[in-house]
């Protein structure tokens, strides 16, 4: 593709694997949240060339891509990782489940429920 070449922000955001559906990256540039060198894009169809920056979240990440490319189709992950540069890579963090059991609540296998002794106790260090 030559270097002047053009496409539209949602549809390389699909293209580059960013979001599962065009229709998800519409969404995300329809409600304000995405930035294309630093301006604030609200319209799906506006084009992107080569070089700028996109900024905008996905997950709980604020992402930051340079366009390298442009897309000619949506292919494996391989080649979409080669259309674009990631500025600031998510850091990776610690997936703390929710059901995990603190370290005191936990008990043996097969010792059955705590005893209102025990529950006692167990609401005195929680508190």
């Amino acid at each position: 593709m030559p270097e002047d070449a053009t496409m539209r922000i949602d549809k390389w955001l699909w293209a580059a694997r960013f979001f599962k559906t065009r229709a998800d990256a519409n969404r995300l540039v329809a409600s304000g949240r995405l930035r294309l060198d630093g301006e604030v894009m609200s319209k799906p169809h506006r084009n992107i060339r080569i070089g700028q920056v996109l900024t905008f979240p996905k997950a709980d990440d604020v992402r930051v891509i340079k366009i390298l490319a442009m897309a000619t189709r949506r292919g494996p992950a391989t080649e979409a990782a080669t259309l674009y540069d990631d500025l600031a890579p998510p850091e990776p963090r610690q997936r703390a489940s929710a059901h995990a059991p603190k370290p005191f609540e936990m008990r043996d296998a097969g010792s059955g429920r705590p005893t209102k002794r025990e529950r006692r106790k167990i609401d005195q260090l929680k508190s």
